[in-house]
């Protein structure tokens, strides 16, 4: 099995082609290695124990599990659970919705989320900060920094609810532009489409990318 480094490495070079299509991505999930490298980057997080709709943690996991997972994948028949729902506060005091996958599922997301990361990251632009790997707050004010030269006025803007309310079918659309793989685009489908559960009922979920999950902020970019 390839090692996913090398893979990874791969995709970023190629996706500096800006009119290179991406193809059998969804085969990479076939490979053990990316979930055992997913699995140690999950596990050094706090919330990595926080039980889904079911009473998975991160301590249920083995490589057995593992082995069974990838074969749903290869069947195309392993299906997302909904993600549970529960509040949190924003700094306004308002409730801000959070979705907790269940870890089988996180352990997916964070495969797919690799994937994808390694070929929008390259594209994404130099002054985008939020949700990206190594940049912050901190990066965006050392760039200020480097670059600002005075103004009269700073304007706060922010999307309401924005990652509920994201657009499936023009989400699908743009990822189809790079990637011409139905196996994974259908993944991804079912990411969006597994809905949550809350106070004990089940929601269908008709837009958005539901926050708490890996591969959200990433989509959101």
């Amino acid at each position: 099995m390839r090692n996913p480094k090398v893979v990874l490495n791969s995709l970023t070079s190629k996706a500096q082609n800006k009119t290179y299509v991406f193809e059998r991505l969804y085969r990479n999930l076939y490979n053990t290695e990316f979930y055992l490298a997913a699995y140690a980057k999950l596990y050094s997080n706090k919330g990595s124990n926080t039980k889904g709709v079911n009473n998975d943690t991160i301590d249920g996991i083995s490589l057995e599990r593992i082995e069974r997972l990838i074969e749903k994948l290869k069947e195309q028949s392993y299906q997302p659970k909904p993600a549970r729902r529960t509040y949190i506060p924003k700094k306004n005091g308002k409730p801000r919705p959070l979705g907790i996958p269940t870890f089988e599922d996180k352990l997916v997301q964070e495969v797919v989320r690799s994937i994808l990361e390694s070929i929008y990251e390259p594209q994404f632009s130099n002054h985008s900060h939020g949700f990206r790997p190594n940049r912050s707050c901190h990066t965006a004010l050392k760039e200020i920094r480097n670059t600002f030269t005075g103004t009269r006025w700073f304007i706060e803007g922010d999307i309401k609810g924005f990652f509920d309310n994201i657009d499936h079918h023009v989400l699908i659309g743009l990822l189809r532009k790079r990637i011409r793989d139905e196996k994974l685009i259908n993944l991804i489908w079912k990411f969006l489409r597994a809905g949550y559960v809350e106070e004990w009922t089940f929601h269908k979920t008709y837009s958005g990318t539901p926050q708490g999950g890996i591969i959200s902020p990433l989509l959101s970019n």
